[in-house]
């Protein structure tokens, strides 16, 4: 589990496909600290760490499924690229955000972006299916990053994105266009679910 407030800024090293895709990242995390199996969001997915090192700086290599390439963003990560990094949460730590699995539920697109005094408006446009489950003033996690929606209008949602939350993740660099890891809040599923039980 994770809370979709970002510890780091990884940057994608190399990526090879043999069979599954395998990405290594560099980080600015303390390796020795990391074990052998850990969960580490990477953008907002839940990918097992399979080998880490610190020649050339600190790095570790995950493996990704042709599924996960699929629901996701990571068949647009090239060599380069920054990503959103979160360590799994530990018991006692502080629960800044929300809870977030790290298991995307589809991608979403960033269809306008505008100032609003220091921070940024972002309007996203959500699959279909996944439209229900987002409501003003719930959470959402994009790219591995917990944000509040601020409204919903059918398909597209907006948030805003301040200073900080530019200046220490990937959102600096975004732009209109760019496929977006989405996941909705885990409440607002289970929400849905039972009200169609009733």
């Amino acid at each position: 589990m994770f809370t979709g407030i970002v510890s780091d800024l990884g940057t994608v090293r190399k990526l090879d496909q043999n069979g599954d895709l395998r990405a290594r990242i560099g980080t600015s995390y303390d390796v020795a600290g990391i074990d052998l199996g850990a969960s580490i969001a990477c953008g907002g997915v839940c990918l097992t760490v399979v080998a880490m090192g610190t020649e050339g700086g600190n790095w570790f290599d995950v493996e990704i499924s042709a599924e996960s390439v699929a629901a996701t963003n990571i068949g647009a990560w090239a060599v380069g690229r920054k990503l959103n990094l979160e360590r799994a949460l530990r018991l006692g730590d502080e629960l800044g955000g929300h809870i977030v699995s790290g298991h995307v539920d589809g991608v979403a697109e960033i269809i306008s972006m505008t100032q609003e005094g220091d921070s940024t408006r972002f309007v996203f446009r959500a699959p279909a299916p996944l439209a229900k489950f987002i409501a003003p003033k719930g959470s959402v996690a994009l790219n591995g990053t917990s944000l509040t929606v601020n409204a919903v209008e059918g398909c597209d949602f907006g948030v805003n994105i301040i200073p900080h939350t530019k200046e220490v993740t990937t959102w600096g660099d975004a732009a209109v266009g760019d496929s977006v890891n989405l996941e909705i809040d885990t409440m607002a599923r289970y929400v849905a679910r039972l009200r169609e039980c009733d």
